[in-house]
């Protein structure tokens, strides 16, 4: 009876319990989701996608010698300059005073090294003296764009061609024709008739631009003074671009024992000014003579009065559609050895050579400078024979003109200079 009872009190309760459920609010199954979905009108703003900043296009240039130096280096530096001022989104990085003497335990392979790893997309070097910087370094980075400013590596028809340097190229200008002014400025100018040429070392650079300064003096000696006697033209060499002391002959000595001697008309082929800083030392004691500098535009300005003027470079006009040609991505081998632009040799964005005047030439002999380079611009040739080497052997033949070839590698000065033609 007992058990009945609890079935039934259990039944009872389970039916309570039905009829109560059935009457409850029913829940929603769960979802897959467990996190709820932002929305959009009221989730935080996210920042647009922005572009990375392109990388900089970096131009890494080499100086022999410091950039402050008034001639080669000063002007090779303001030329990457120009360039990087051209070249949208380009940085400039350089090393300076590449040289043994002052750097004698670092080659030039090793500076450009230190350019790539900064990220220099293309390296220059800026002197003759690094042909073997320029051989190492290109060897072990074969795909780097290497400009050689002097050099002849990418001339086909050169006697140094190298054909494995892919990514090398050459740029120069023809200072030849610079060089033929000043010495027609310093023919015009002489009262000794007497010119002496600071020479650096001596190379096929260093005596095709002695010769071509003779050339010019020679010209404008006979054909525009109407001189008849010969003009006498010393070239002495000091052995580097610049001085060193214990290693080089020192430049000043040289520049004062050229006046002393009676050369009154100094022209110089090295990259500092000791030429015409000298030249004012021996005006301020009242001696007539003067200096032509060499390489940079206002190599003048340390003593103008003492100055004729100035043959110079803008090496941007070159530098630049090659440079442009690497960051483009449509860069080719190439030699460069340019004319200056003959309609104005003083535009500094289309003549790679120039001559700056400066005080110490004369208005008249200005204007008689003037009519030479008109010649020039004309035509006329001076690398036309007859012409001998010093030594007295034939260089060119009566009414033969001058290959490149022939200028570029010319073996000695020529007959009429005096000087060494070789190291000895």
């Amino acid at each position: 009876m007992f058990s009945k009872r609890i079935w039934t009190l259990v039944s009872l309760l389970v039916v309570m319990a039905l009829v109560l459920a059935a009457c409850a609010t029913p829940t929603a199954a769960p979802t897959a989701v467990a996190t709820e979905a932002p929305v959009a009108e009221t989730a935080a703003p996210t920042a647009a996608p922005t572009e990375a900043p392109a990388a900089p296009f970096i131009i890494g240039i080499l100086t022999v010698g410091p950039v402050t130096d008034n001639g080669w280096s000063t002007a090779n530096f303001q030329g990457a300059q120009y360039v990087q001022s051209k070249i949208e989104g380009s940085e400039l990085i350089y090393a300076e005073n590449v040289n043994v003497a002052a750097n004698p335990n670092t080659t030039a392979a090793q500076f450009a090294e230190q350019l790539l790893e900064k990220g220099a997309n293309v390296i220059i070097f800026n002197s003759d003296d690094m042909k073997d910087g320029v051989t190492e370094f290109t060897a072990a980075h074969p795909d780097v764009p290497v400009i050689w400013l002097t050099g002849d590596f990418a001339w086909a028809e050169g006697k140094r061609y190298q054909p494995d340097m892919k990514m090398e190229s050459d740029v120069f200008a023809k200072m030849e024709y610079g060089k033929m002014m000043a010495g027609c400025a310093a023919a015009l100018t002489t009262k000794t008739g007497k010119i002496g040429f600071l020479g650096p070392l001596i190379n096929d650079e260093t005596r095709r631009l002695a010769a071509a300064a003779f050339l010019g003096a020679d010209y404008c000696w006979k054909n525009i003074r109407k001189e008849t006697t010969p003009i006498d033209f010393k070239v002495t060499w000091i052995g580097m671009w610049f001085n060193i002391p214990g290693v080089t002959l020192d430049p000043t000595q040289v520049a004062d024992t050229f006046y002393t001697d009676g050369y009154d008309i100094v022209i110089s082929g090295i990259d500092s000014t000791e030429a015409v800083t000298e030249a004012k030392k021996f005006r301020d004691q009242g001696q007539d003579v003067y200096a032509i500098q060499y390489d940079y535009e206002k190599a003048c300005d340390v003593a103008p009065d003492a100055c004729l003027g100035v043959p110079y470079f803008n090496w941007g006009v070159n530098l630049l559609p090659v440079v442009q040609s690497i960051k483009d991505g449509t860069y080719t081998r190439q030699f460069v050895w340019s004319d200056p632009d003959w309609t104005d040799i003083n535009n500094p964005d289309t003549s790679p050579v120039g001559f700056k005047k400066s005080d110490g030439l004369s208005a008249e002999n200005g204007a008689l400078l003037d009519q030479f380079i008109g010649e020039l611009a004309g035509g006329l040739n001076l690398w036309k024979g007859p012409l001998n080497y010093q030594d007295g052997t034939e260089f060119l033949a009566d009414g033969v003109e001058a290959t490149d070839q022939q200028i570029w590698y010319l073996p000695q000065l020529l007959e009429g200079m005096t000087g060494d033609s070789v190291a000895k």
